[in-house]
């Protein structure tokens, strides 16, 4: 007898130095209740694999967090994804059967957002999908989804373009929102799936100032119609520097990747609507900030 065709690709991301957390986010997935048939593959990004209870995809070349989650998706062909970073958990039991169920009730949904929780179960605001970040326990439409741990089916996401190579890490989230809205599929904020993941602030990562700013003017270029990326860019470098100011923080990594940002650019321009920015803008979150 064969077993079913998954009906779930679950994408691990992992660099190899967190084994305890990757073996947490694998079990987290092998033990939900009631879930569709799921395949499990662990990418091992610019590190060796070792034995794991999934399937490994091993690159010996760093890609990223874009093209590690694209290496994954090319492992299976199920309808759903599942992209999990290696130091997040599904806490939510019935995570994968619940999402299964929403996909299925509405067909242009094409990325359900998850609420992401620390240890002591609180969200931070800059996890909620929505400006403000005071509506953590409200779910419904949104404009955007955080990478980190997040469903999208897979239709929608090769008609999007699949997360931008070049981008590597940063941003990658918000350009693949824009152009998921733009071919018309919708993003649902799901406040009662849960899943943890520790409380960490992205400037860990040494050169993660640099890199968002970088690809704060890329995704602006590729995907705005003018004139909203020079006001796009021009805001978030205000708000950048307003940040630094107040940490007491010079912004050289900041004026580093814009200038790069503006120097280069990886992407063809394929500006989204004007009927996209106004939906967008209806949902709470105009593409200028």
């Amino acid at each position: 007898m064969h077993a079913p065709e998954p009906v779930v690709d679950a994408v691990v991301l992992t660099m190899g130095d967190r084994r305890k957390a990757l073996d947490a986010a694998v079990g987290s997935i092998q033990r939900q209740d009631d879930s569709p048939s799921c395949r499990i593959v662990v990418v091992w990004n610019g590190v060796p694999a070792t034995p794991v209870d999934a399937d490994s995809i091993e690159s010996r070349e760093n890609l990223g967090v874009t093209g590690g989650r694209n290496l994954g998706a090319d492992h299976g062909d199920a309808p759903f994804l599942l992209f999990l970073d290696d130091d997040a958990e599904l806490v939510s039991k019935r995570l994968l059967a619940d999402a299964a169920d929403m996909f299925a009730a509405d067909e242009r949904l094409g990325a359900i957002a998850v609420r992401i929780v620390d240890d002591q179960g609180r969200t931070s605001p800059r996890h909620v999908p929505r400006l403000g970040g005071g509506s953590a326990a409200r779910s419904g439409p949104v404009t955007a989804f955080l990478g980190g741990a997040v469903l999208i089916r897979r239709q929608a996401f090769e008609e999007a373009g699949r997360y931008g190579k070049a981008l590597f890490y940063s941003m990658e989230e918000t350009d693949l929102s824009w152009r998921l809205h733009d071919a018309g599929w919708t993003i649902h904020y799901a406040a009662e799936l849960l899943v943890q993941h520790p409380r960490v602030e992205p400037s860990r990562h040494p050169s993660a100032r640099e890199l968002t700013a970088r690809n704060r003017v890329w995704i602006a270029r590729r995907n705005l119609p003018w004139p909203l990326p020079a006001i796009y860019v021009l805001v978030w470098t205000l708000l950048g520097l307003a940040r630094c100011l107040k940490s007491r923080q010079w912004p050289s990594g900041m004026w580093r990747g814009t200038v790069a940002g503006l120097r280069s650019m990886p992407f063809e321009r394929r500006p989204i609507s004007w009927l996209t920015v106004a939906r967008l803008t209806r949902l709470g979150r105009p593409p200028v900030i």
